[in-house]
């Protein structure tokens, strides 16, 4: 992606100089990793983050980044900077006034509106107090464990979080929760995958309206975003850590899916086409 030139986002607390500690009541390797497959590019992880224990104090340490590592930072930062002008254009079109999130950049574990953030979970936005809580580690996570790697790739990683705020700006979220709340685990699961492909879609608008702001998108982009979404798939995911497929169990959609529903986005640039909640579940 062209980025060169663009301004960061002020809304970003950076924590990574910060330590919260050790996991209390924490979990194995293995465990670890299938936490780190199932909630890649996840919504709102309560539960998860409840089932994962609760930090140690946080202790400030002395702490050094490389040049690397700061360019992630930067990169994080514009790309937020970028969703903030992206959606506060489409909410003026309706005579609504954007309200941005706030991104946490952290190391390790931190705390959240929502629990105990930690490298474990991977990207999530905690709508309790609408921030996104990323681990930059976490990309390079992506690229080692499922080969996923590019510029608009990462950048899909932080839009999708962004999306889940738009969800929860348009009343999308609460509302889907409540009714997961009230439904049975296969019911809430379909409702779930709703809400991740509506933040896909949402993701592809993003990167559509950039592009058309900033000219921002360069050759080879647009293939390595979706074939990001393809590998977070749930048939995927699954398939690779466990060599075979539940599809009760999904929550975020298939390869196939989130693809297409990415792909969408990306070519209609507006709210109207991503209604992923009035059609069929079969459909989407």
């Amino acid at each position: 992606m062209r980025l060169e030139g663009r301004r960061e986002s002020t809304n970003v607390e950076d924590r990574r100089g910060v330590s919260g500690g050790a996991i209390l009541g924490g979990v194995g390797g293995g465990a670890i990793i299938l936490a780190l497959i199932v909630m890649l590019l996840g919504g709102d992880p309560t539960a998860v983050l409840q089932q994962a224990g609760s930090a140690v104090p946080t202790q400030t340490t002395e702490a050094t980044f490389s040049e690397e590592e700061q360019e992630l930072a930067s990169f994080a930062k514009k790309i937020l900077a970028g969703t903030e002008d992206v959606w506060t254009a489409q909410f003026a079109k309706y005579g609504y006034e954007y309200q941005a999130p706030k991104m946490v950049l952290y190391t390790g574990t931190t705390s959240s509106g929502c629990g105990t953030a930690n490298a474990q979970v991977g990207p999530f936005y905690c709508s309790a107090d609408q921030t996104i809580y990323l681990d930059l580690s976490f990309l390079a996570t992506m690229k080692q464990q499922i080969g996923a790697d590019g510029d608009l790739a990462y950048g899909y990683v932080i839009a999708h979080e962004v999306g889940h705020h738009v969800e929860y700006l348009l009343g999308t979220l609460s509302k889907a929760h409540q009714k997961m709340s009230q439904s049975s685990k296969t019911v809430a699961n379909q409702y779930s995958v709703r809400l991740e492909l509506l933040a896909d879609y949402y993701a592809g608008v993003w990167a559509n309206n950039d592009n058309a702001r900033y000219n921002s998108i360069e050759p080879g982009d647009i293939e390595k975003a979706l074939d990001c979404a393809t590998k977070i798939g749930d048939d995927y995911l699954q398939k690779k850590a466990q060599g075979y497929v539940v599809s009760d169990s999904f929550t975020h959609g298939t390869a196939k899916q989130r693809y297409n529903w990415l792909r969408k986005g990306m070519t209609y640039g507006d709210i109207e086409h991503g209604d992923t909640f009035s059609q069929d579940y079969d459909r989407l």
